[in-house]
């Protein structure tokens, strides 16, 4: 089975939860495990936030620059990316770990722990970052999604 999605969203808070829950509908209707799901709703939740916090400047009419996702399950295999027109980010130690008390920080943290494997760069010929990541899926007994 092969399903993606992508979302052009305003770089609001508001647009977090709304990437979260078509993530967790997605892979509920096609039968992924729900550990799984979690998993990547969290890591989804942070490459999210990160992108409405430092995604980019107001757009030139005055309200808040885009971002995108776009998710990928495609056999056993879940690909996601977020994209924004920030600054871009240059990792080259990777991300500093952030006090345990920390209120922010922890959000690449929390997406390596989660996903099987990260990426973050900046976007080719132009400015903004993109968070990949992928996880190895399993799959509920019985899934929701029939086949006809």
């Amino acid at each position: 089975m092969s399903i993606w999605w992508s979302l052009h969203l305003r770089r609001e808070a508001a647009s977090v939860p709304l990437a979260r829950r078509l993530l967790i509908g997605t892979m509920e209707t096609a039968g992924v495990d729900p550990d799984i799901s979690y998993d990547l709703s969290v890591a989804l939740s942070e490459a999210c936030a990160n992108a409405v916090e430092h995604g980019g400047a107001a757009a030139s009419d005055g309200g808040p620059e885009a971002y995108r996702v776009t998710a990928y399950l495609d056999g056993e295999m879940c690909r996601i990316e977020v994209s924004d027109s920030g600054t871009g980010v240059f990792l080259t130690q990777g991300p500093r770990p952030a006090r345990a008390d920390a209120e922010h920080g922890r959000g690449l943290c929390l997406i390596r722990e989660l996903a099987d494997h990260v990426h973050i760069g900046a976007k080719p010929g132009r400015a903004g970052t993109v968070v990949s990541f992928d996880k190895i899926l399993k799959w509920r007994k019985d899934p929701s999604l029939l086949t006809a």
